[in-house]
């Protein structure tokens, strides 16, 4: 007889950790299935957490009670804010992470959870039969699961390539997920080819640091977890180089050696984040690109060579990388290499994150075509939450794509699809000033509380830095200073007109010139209030005008997302809609107006024909 479980993750990276977390606490009896155990939650890309926008989706990871911030804080060895010359809106926390201790982190996070199982084995085999998911592992035990999360990262048929040689494998040399595509094709999930590629990881003590640019972290950072009492201390450096003319021929001498250009590889590859051959070839007229140098952990030599993966053989891999300024002597410790996998068309998937076609089943992470840590992480703690929820009978949750950087990926997907992995970034959400990093906690805590896994503790301090921030921008709303030698020779020397009368510091704060922070002199009531309090002050005061406006076009969309559709609606009989708009309407599913008209092929005329015939059916009903 099977074993009985209420959710079964599959996949133990970024995106099943969370999901499987999220399930078991929120009460659901829950197994995560893993290849491999000593994998879970592993970085084998680059060693780090955030990111321009990625740091956006950690922090509202965290608002709605996920895990990875608090361990990114944990085993963070450097840490930065991204785009400090930049509006807030783009300002993103990066943190270099500890790759091993980041991965033994989640792993004890999972193995504390006491509603949790973990279990290490392959997933061969998923049947649906009288509305329940049974699953086989690669030992034939079998498990009845109520619904089932799809989080396979790059193992689902997982294939390395290095030159000309490629074989069966997951990340790092790992064992590929083999069988379970067959399964998934049966069951009728639309599947498809993407790629991607990792750079090498060199050995430190063959690098010659006095020819590199070190890049040292900040020391008044934030921490990525609004739980979290202080940023984590910065105990590494990393370092810059360049490619070279050199390297430049090196690489177009041997591009027919490329996996790439060889035309062993099917997969499509991210378009944001191309292989170094990808660079040359497409940006021909670039004299040189930027490669980041930067630490696997405190207790490694192995040192990771940012933005130059490649498919290419390991013997012109040598020659190019010791063709790096620094990198002269340098000995290779893993090789780079390109990796192909199976992932699911997001198309196919619900807002919920739920296939359309199979009820109870959810994708997660790169199988639904994205790529990145946080993007999979932020779809397996929605996947989890919902998955949860249909055991549980409550209404699942959707986040809309103006209230954070999580719906509005997850939107992307399951409306516009993708071509090659998915990326997120500052660029993709029209509402962006809304969506900052500093206020992810305002924007999804609530949410999070009342889901249940937000902490009444944790919810009751950001109701205090709510007050605090709301009272200190009164307060020097109300406060004036008046004109004096030492507030205008301040003044002068930011490159802003003096005062001759008294002004209040909320309108000198609003100065583009000035800041909280310089003003401090000049404020001697001034309350002692933590930095994250004093920022969301600050933001608030000085782009009062642009939120306004942001909130009222958000408030518009609102109204169109609280406009449901029926998910069984024959939109092919509704007279005026166009057949492109009626057959992507009936495939897709939409969940409400605000979806319907983001999806491609869909008119503002096919709206407005949509919200006649809503109008006419609500009158017919009442």
């Amino acid at each position: 007889m099977p074993t009985k479980i209420q959710v079964a993750v599959i996949g133990g990276g970024h995106a099943g950790a969370e999901a499987a977390l999220a399930a078991a606490r929120l009460g659901a009896r829950t197994v995560l299935f893993t290849i491999n155990l000593d994998g879970i939650c592993n970085l084998p890309c680059n060693p780090s957490i955030g990111g321009t926008a990625k740091g956006h989706l950690v922090r509202e990871i965290d608002a709605l009670g996920g895990e990875m911030a608090k361990a990114a804080d944990a085993t963070a060895i450097q840490i930065r804010m991204l785009n400090r010359g930049k509006g807030p809106a783009v300002h993103s926390l990066r943190a270099q992470v500890d790759r091993r201790a980041y991965g033994d982190e989640m792993k004890m996070r999972l193995e504390s959870e006491p509603r949790l199982i973990i279990k290490q084995a392959e997933i061969t085999d998923i049947e649906l039969l009288n509305g329940k998911y049974t699953l086989k592992t690669h030992l034939d035990a079998l498990y009845e699961a109520n619904t089932v999360i799809i989080a396979t990262g790059t193992y689902l048929g997982g294939r390395i390539h290095v030159g000309g040689h490629n074989f069966e494998s997951g990340p790092d040399g790992t064992f590929a997920a083999t069988r379970l595509t067959q399964s998934l094709t049966a069951l009728g999930v639309k599947l498809r080819r993407f790629k991607t590629g990792t750079p090498p990881r060199v050995r430190r003590s063959t690098i010659d640091f006095s020819e590199l640019q070190p890049q040292p972290g900040e020391d008044n950072c934030c921490p990525f977890s609004f739980a979290s009492p202080a940023p984590p201390k910065n105990r590494a450096l990393c370092y810059i180089t360049y490619t070279t003319a050199h390297t430049k021929q090196i690489i177009m001498d041997n591009l027919h050696r490329s996996a790439m250009y060889s035309g062993n590889i099917e997969g499509v590859g991210p378009r944001y984040c191309p292989s170094i051959e990808d660079k040359i070839v497409r940006f021909a007229d670039k004299e040189r690109h930027q490669v980041f140098i930067e630490p696997c952990g405190l207790n490694t030599e192995e040192m990771y060579l940012q933005g130059v993966s490649t498919s290419l053989p390991e013997d012109v891999q040598a020659e190019m990388y010791r063709s790096l300024p620094g990198l002269e002597h340098v000995e290779i410790m893993r090789s780079a290499y390109a990796i192909e996998y199976d992932c699911v068309d997001p198309l196919t998937l619900l807002p919920t994150l739920e296939l359309i076609d199979l009820p109870g089943m959810y994708g997660a992470g790169q199988f639904n075509g994205s790529s990145g840590y946080e993007e999979a992480a932020a779809q397996g703690l929605v996947a989890g939450i919902n998955a949860a929820r249909r055991v549980l009978g409550k209404e699942p949750v959707v986040l809309p794509r103006s209230g954070s950087y999580i719906g509005t990926l997850i939107d992307d997907l399951v409306t516009k699809g993708c071509s090659d992995p998915y990326r997120m970034m500052t660029s993709r959400s029209e509402f962006r000033l809304m969506l900052r990093q500093d206020n992810a906690d305002r924007r999804l805590m609530p949410l999070g509380h009342e889901i249940g896994l937000v902490s009444d503790d944790d919810y009751n301090a950001l109701l205090g830095r709510i007050e605090q921030a709301d009272r200190e921008i009164k307060r020097v709303s109300s406060t004036s200073v008046a004109p004096s030698d030492e507030l205008n020779a301040l003044l002068v020397s930011r490159e802003t007109s003096p005062i001759t009368t008294g002004a209040s510091l909320a309108d000198l704060i609003r100065r583009p010139q000035l800041d909280y922070a310089c003003l401090a002199p000049f404020d001697p009531a001034r309350p002692q209030l933590a930095p994250a309090v004093c920022e969301q002050a600050e933001v608030e005061l000085k782009y009062e005008g642009y939120i306004k406006r942001q909130q009222a076009a958000i408030n518009e969309a609102a109204r169109l997302e609280h406009m449901p559709l029926d998910t069984e609606t024959d939109f092919s009989a509704i007279t005026g809609l166009r057949l492109e708009a009626a057959e992507k309407l009936g495939r897709l599913k939409p969940l409400s107006v605000g979806q319907a008209s983001r999806i491609s092929g869909v008119t503002p005329a096919d709206i407005s024909v949509l919200l006649i015939w809503l109008q006419k059916r609500r009158l017919e009903h009442d």
